[in-house]
């Protein structure tokens, strides 16, 4: 199996499930955004990795238009050179409408952290030598009013199949990319990383989210990810 089986397997089974309200729409980017997905993938996701990056679930101007984890347009663009064609989900709602590469929308947590990488690393090729980035769940949720949901705000029945698939996932992308340790992009990533991850060898730890709707991220969030990599033993080149 390959990162791509993995992802396509897991589009499949989450495009299955139903959820009720207060859901009201559900975009799977890795079905209408696979081409950028999968070259994501073919780019930066061959070979063993030292650290998984992992995150919650695609924001509604990131992943959602590009496909690609904390995907803001620009950085997904001009640093990481991917730019593919995006369709549609099969219902969108009017305030959340999916423009693909054209979105206007800048995505802060992605800028944030794709933002981080550049300045630390110089290149996609040598961040990428030693990290992978991936969304433990692929899905965004909204409610009516278009306001966008996290996979935590779901109820325990609904939770339970999806979180099965994407459990079903990380196993595999941890098989792959064999990674020594496994870094949550907030609480939730973690959580679901000790649990679908109980009995692998591997480190678990987390650094906070860099979403602008955490007070704490928009104190110096790049400080204090790094602080938070450094206590995990994770080292990082240079300085800025």
């Amino acid at each position: 199996m390959s990162l791509d089986d993995a992802a396509q397997r897991l589009a499949a089974e989450v495009s299955a499930l139903s959820f009720a309200a207060p859901v009201a729409l559900v975009y799977n980017p890795l079905c209408y955004a696979w081409d950028a997905h999968a070259a994501y993938l073919e780019r930066y996701g061959a070979g063993r990795r030292s650290f998984l990056l992992l995150g919650m679930n695609p924001g509604p101007f990131g992943m959602a238009q590009t496909g690609v984890p904390f995907g803001d347009v620009e950085m997904v663009r001009d640093w990481l050179g991917i730019e593919a064609p995006v369709a549609v989900p099969p219902a969108q709602h009017p305030k959340r409408p999916v423009l693909g590469f054209q979105c206007p929308r800048r995505e802060v947590s992605g800028q944030r952290l794709w933002g981080w990488a550049r300045a630390r690393f110089g290149t996609p090729e040598r961040f990428f030598a030693q990290f992978f980035v991936a969304n433990y769940c692929p899905l965004v949720f909204m409610t009516e009013t278009g306001r966008n949901l996290t996979p935590d705000a779901l109820p325990a029945d609904e939770q339970a199949p999806l979180f099965a698939a994407c459990d079903q996932a990380l196993r595999a992308t941890v098989d792959l990319l064999e990674p020594e340790c496994l870094v949550g992009i907030g609480r939730f990533a973690e959580d679901r990383a000790r649990a679908a991850l109980a009995g692998h060898d591997v480190k678990i730890g987390r650094i906070l989210h860099p979403s602008p709707a955490s007070p704490a991220a928009n104190r110096d969030w790049v400080g204090q990810a790094e602080r938070g990599l450094s206590r995990l033993g994770i080292p990082l080149p240079g300085s800025y």
